[in-house]
């Protein structure tokens, strides 16, 4: 199914250079499961993993940054070959930091948040995008909000969002 999105949206996607992702309600459906050992799990969609690959295929660097410090990031990220920094207290902070060393205007960047954590980069970014579910607080913030919740999906649809986009 592709979305149908404004001039102004399409024009924002082809003057992206990077693209990042929260992890929590992005990936998963912000839900954690805890096992009587204490072991923490989560659940993601698989075809997001499709709709990264496609990005790469655009050559659109992208990145995961988490408040959370979590280990089951780290190894969905590394299955998705996609770059992760965790435990971020102040997360624009290190997206300038990010985008500082890749020489990237902000303006040129998409964002892919779900909560007031994500408040900051939301505002800042040339293409802030949110999750059907994600808290009021931020859901005015975007300039595209998927039909997908988080974790299921979501992240595909913003990967197919931008790949046709740019490829047609």
């Amino acid at each position: 199914m592709l979305c149908k999105v404004s001039t102004s949206i399409e024009k924002q996607i082809m003057l992206l250079q990077f693209i990042v992702f929260d992890f929590d309600g992005v990936f998963t459906d912000n839900l954690v499961y805890i096992s009587e050992s204490g072991r923490e799990s989560v659940v993601c969609n698989r075809s997001d993993g499709l709709g990264l690959s496609k990005i790469k295929g655009l050559n659109i660097p992208m990145y995961v940054i988490s408040t959370e410090k979590n280990p089951v990031v780290t190894h969905r990220c590394k299955k998705l070959e996609i770059d992760c920094i965790q435990g971020c207290d102040n997360k624009l902070t290190t997206l300038n930091q990010l985008l500082l060393k890749l020489n990237i205007n902000i303006e040129n960047v998409a964002y892919v948040g779900n909560d007031v954590n994500d408040q900051e980069c939301l505002q800042s970014v040339g293409l802030p995008i949110v999750v059907k579910d994600a808290h009021p607080d931020v859901l005015d913030l975007a300039q595209y909000t998927t039909k997908k919740l988080g974790g299921h999906g979501a992240v595909r649809e913003v990967c197919d969002l931008i790949y046709n986009a740019r490829s047609s």
